[in-house]
């Protein structure tokens, strides 16, 4: 069985006549600008963590286009469930650099409250269930949260976003078939960046990746460039069109590579050879635009400069914000999860308190 990847998009920048699907210059250059600032926050949480000013980073290095290209083809109003490398759905919707880093810090500015770890983001307004660090966990809520959609006639779909290790845990399994089952308007977008940390694909399991996955759970399946936004963008959108004609659900998986360490407690050099990742960084999917758009006539150095300019001041700004910004207030350890604090449990946060009161 020969699976074609979906590609139109050259290390060059060269759209190939094939791509037939127009997508306006606003967004692309919306996209660009995107997954500049994503990559640069995540350059950013990496020094800080380093430095101890924050307990830990992921960043979504080499993979940008995956969620930004995505995100851009989807509405504000279908919901996302994102893994950890998706922080460019974020900023896409509009998440700002500032409420980032009142995430990655904790502060009271934290929507979550400080009660995720650091790069677990979410937002209601914006349709992003928060991160949760168990894998796999958000794909059969997805499924679920497609199929009230379906019930209910809502013209939206749900997207659950993973990488391939995902595909090794059962939630995955029970996901995809009971969004098969039942129809539901979900996409299943896997990021195959080739590593479940340490654990090569090669090493996971025996299919041709995870397209075939898909296939035997009777999903159509696509399998696209990662690195390529106008592959992503035309494939996903062309998986919310079916979606919304009753013939999803549909399984993506795009095609990357992790540029980076899984996180900040990793060593790559410890399981891959660094010639692997020099020969992945020519399709970087921020190089590959960048080009498309320069020979367009639609961005130049100038440009560029001013962009990173910005960027960089926008994220010096937000990181002193978050610095000066106080702590959550200690009672917030205990809301938000009954309608009443239950007489237990506000005992137990008496004694805590006593731990962080002055002493005399």
């Amino acid at each position: 069985m020969q699976i074609k990847t979906l590609s139109y998009l050259d290390e060059l920048g060269v759209l190939s006549q094939e791509c037939t699907t127009h997508i306006p210059d606003a967004i692309l250059l919306k996209g660009y600008q995107t997954m500049v600032l994503t990559r640069h926050v995540d350059e950013r949480m990496i020094t800080l963590q380093r430095q101890g000013s924050i307990s830990f980073a992921l960043s979504s290095f080499g993979e940008e286009a995956c969620a930004v290209a995505s995100a851009a083809a989807l509405s504000l109003e279908d919901w996302m469930y994102p893994q950890y490398r998706e922080l460019g759905i974020m900023f896409w919707r509009g998440f700002t650099p500032t409420e980032y880093l009142h995430h990655m810090f904790g502060t009271k500015e934290d929507l979550i409250l400080g009660r995720q770890m650091p790069n677990h983001f979410g937002s209601r307004v914006l349709n992003v269930v928060p991160v949760s660090s168990p894998i796999g966990t958000k794909i059969p809520h997805a499924a679920g949260c497609a199929y009230a959609m379906k019930i209910q006639k809502e013209p939206t779909i749900a997207i659950a976003y993973f990488g391939d290790g995902a595909t090794s845990e059962g939630d995955f399994h029970v996901g995809l078939n009971f969004a098969a089952v039942r129809k539901a308007p979900a996409i299943f977008f896997c990021r195959n960046n080739g590593y479940a940390i340490s654990t090569p694909s090669t090493c996971q399991f025996a299919s041709d990746g995870i397209y075939p996955k898909g296939i035997g759970y009777g999903i159509q399946a696509f399998r696209v460039d990662g690195n390529d936004f106008f592959a992503i963008y035309e494939t996903v959108s062309q998986a919310k069109k079916l979606c919304l004609e009753n013939q999803g659900p549909i399984l993506i998986e795009a095609m990357t590579y992790r540029m980076g360490a899984h996180s900040t407690s990793d060593d790559p050099s410890r399981y891959r050879d660094d010639s692997e990742v020099k020969a992945w960084e020519k399709k970087c999917p921020i190089r590959r635009l960048r080009l498309y758009l320069m020979a367009k006539k639609l961005w130049d150095d100038a440009q560029e400069e001013k962009l990173l300019n910005t960027i960089k001041k926008d994220v010096d700004d937000a990181i002193l914000i978050a610095k000066k910004t106080a702590k959550p207030p200690l009672q917030s350890l205990i809301e938000d999860v009954y309608f009443e604090i239950p007489p237990r449990l506000n005992n137990e946060f008496q004694e805590i308190k006593t731990l962080y009161e002055p002493h005399e």
